[in-house]
């Protein structure tokens, strides 16, 4: 007989282990938004969703979250953060250590169940990342 396996403690996840589900978690969030927006087209939904999962954006959207974080969040943000390992081409160090560390906190909150907090902080990033969007269209 298998001995059923033992759920870690939060505690207990590495950073690397929260940003891994954290991405996921994200891409979820980001796609229900997108769809919820009442876009139908899936070419247009995937290209879309970049503007959102990309590590230099998240690492943008970032900045407005830093702020709404409480001690706890801050903690796993930072633990993720200095897990992240090799990085993209795509992206600098700082931006895809930042991006590590916003999907370890993502992923964090939904191990922890925390749905209501997981999703005021997605709007709080989506609004940022929109709003200054907005802000570089309009200094074109």
């Amino acid at each position: 007989m298998t001995e059923p396996t033992k759920t870690p403690a939060l505690s207990e996840y590495s950073g690397a282990a929260l940003a891994y589900l954290g991405d996921a978690v994200m891409e979820v969030l980001v796609r229900r938004m997108l769809v919820g927006r009442g876009i139908g087209n899936a070419g247009k939904l995937s290209a879309l969703s970049l503007d959102y999962v990309r590590a230099t954006n998240q690492s943008r959207g970032l900045e407005g979250l830093l702020s709404h974080l409480t001690e706890e969040e801050t903690a796993v943000y930072h633990r993720g953060r200095n897990a992240a390992g090799a990085h993209p081409k795509s992206a600098s160090v700082n931006d895809y250590r930042r991006a590590t560390g916003l999907e370890a906190l993502f992923g964090y909150l939904h191990l922890k169940g925390d749905t209501e907090r997981l999703d005021t902080l997605f709007g709080i990033y989506v609004r940022y990342l929109e709003g200054e969007s907005a802000h570089a269209d309009e200094e074109k």
